[in-house]
């Protein structure tokens, strides 16, 4: 008879492989290896080898996630705290949060686990072991009144077999260790932590308040475009491939005289009068005409406005889909069309920004176990490089105005002009340096 910590992994088991079916279709689309089932039905069996990939949902998942980037947290202060970017540093999430948020907007959810350091992570002692894991290999579960995680599974999986070899359960209190020995499932190892809360943080991509458990950044609307491209741009091929030359007509023309009856029986003869680029022929009443090549315009045309479809679901600039003018646009011109790629990305920020956060607050739990949470971290803030692409010129330009008028001080300054916040320390730490050489030789001045 199963015990509750058996039923409570096999459950989870259970649920984590429905949910990852689910994610598959996703992948395809970003991976450009999904293929629509009403594709190659204009085609030839033998040319649906010809089958383009559109890669639509990559385009507009990669711009989204590039403009994504951390930059440090804050605890009420302009300037970022340097014990929370150093465990960002330490657990080289400069990199993996780039992949966790890609992974969460193709996924819709991607998931981050705290832990307590140990000798076998490798890391220094004093900095939590802070990890991106995708939805492929971790599942939890919300609680829709609370929104808080309640149980946890992680599943390491046979890639040849597909079967599950090792996993970890978390739930409040511990962390369980289990490993399938000759078909049973044997606990290895059990850690108490005693958090009050499950060290696992879903970085989930939300649309709506319901929508707990995050939502595909591919849409429907946008794969049905992808469908509808990848169909034309199929059809354009097979087109192109049979009739984009023109097509000879003979008339009057025996077997014999193309190699038809060819003793050899090798087929070369219809080859030699097809590459022929002059036919000549014996019978004086043969003929000879064409039929003109096959207009491919009505295929580009098609394809020209399913980009302008893909533009208006995603919010992706003209330049990006390759349907702007030949004329280059103005710098004004191309950060006004950029305007609902970048609120968009602030929305992300916000989103993905509260997961972050509480990734550091539990971070805090498990290195100063049994204390009490400080105040300062419920205050706690993300900061976001900015998502825009203005011209350096022009917002320098502004923020001097603004600096100069004295209604910004000059760390703010800084700031908005996008120096990091490791950047913006050293500059104070110059700006200290400089002051004190000042200080120094105005004492000297004044003994003289």
């Amino acid at each position: 008879m199963l015990d509750s910590e058996d039923r409570l992994r096999d459950e989870l088991i259970g649920e984590f492989f429905d949910d990852m079916w689910a994610l598959r279709e996703s992948r395809a689309y970003y991976e450009g290896t999904y293929r629509p089932h009403t594709l190659g039905v204009a085609v030839p069996p033998q040319m649906r080898v010809l089958l383009s990939v559109v890669g639509y949902p990559r385009l507009y998942v990669d711009a989204l996630a590039e403009r994504l980037d951390v930059q440090g947290f804050r605890l009420g202060q302009i300037e970022g705290d340097d014990t929370l970017w150093d465990w960002w540093q330490v657990n080289n999430l400069d990199l993996e949060s780039t992949l966790g948020h890609t992974d969460a907007l193709v996924d819709g959810r991607a998931y981050i686990t705290i832990a307590a350091p140990s000798k076998d992570s490798g890391g220094p002692m004093d900095v939590p072991v802070i990890r991106v894991e995708p939805a492929s290999a971790l599942y939890a579960k919300i609680d829709p009144l609370s929104r808080q995680v309640t149980e946890a599974i992680r599943v390491l999986a046979d890639d040849d077999h597909n079967e599950q070899q090792t996993c970890a359960v978390y739930d409040r209190w511990k962390t369980v260790q289990w490993e399938k020995r000759r078909g049973q499932w044997t606990r290895t190892r059990t850690i108490r932590h005693n958090l009050g809360v499950v060290p696992v943080v879903p970085l989930a991509n939300r649309t709506r308040l319901a929508d707990l458990n995050g939502t595909s950044e591919i849409g429907l609307d946008l794969r049905s475009v992808t469908d509808q491209a990848s169909r034309i741009t199929m059809n354009m091929s097979a087109t192109a491939e049979m009739m984009a030359a023109p097509q000879r007509i003979l008339l009057g023309v025996s077997p014999d005289d193309i190699g038809a009856n060819d003793p050899a029986g090798d087929g070369m003869g219809h080859f030699d009068a097809y590459t022929a680029r002059i036919l000549a022929f014996a019978d004086p009443d043969a003929k000879a005409t064409t039929f003109p090549a096959a207009e491919l315009r009505n295929f580009t045309e098609v394809l020209r406005e399913l980009a302008k479809q893909a533009a208006a679901y995603t919010g992706l600039p003209p330049q990006y889909l390759s349907t702007s003018s030949d004329n280059p646009a103005s710098a004004e011109a191309i950060k006004a069309s950029e305007v609902r790629l970048v609120e968009n990305a602030k929305g992300k920020c916000k989103v993905f920004g509260a997961a972050w956060e509480e990734a550091m607050r539990i971070g805090w739990m498990v290195m100063n176990p049994g204390q009490r949470l400080p105040e300062t971290f419920s205050r706690m803030e993300t900061v976001w490089r900015n998502p825009e692409t203005p011209t350096f010129a022009a917002q320098a330009d502004a923020v001097s105005k603004l600096y100069g008028s004295g209604l910004i001080p000059l760390a703010r300054a800084r700031a908005d002009l996008g120096y990091s916040i490791a950047e913006r320390e050293e500059m104070m730490l110059q700006d200290d340096t400089a002051d004190a050489f000042a200080g120094v030789a105005r004492t000297l001045l004044a003994d003289e």
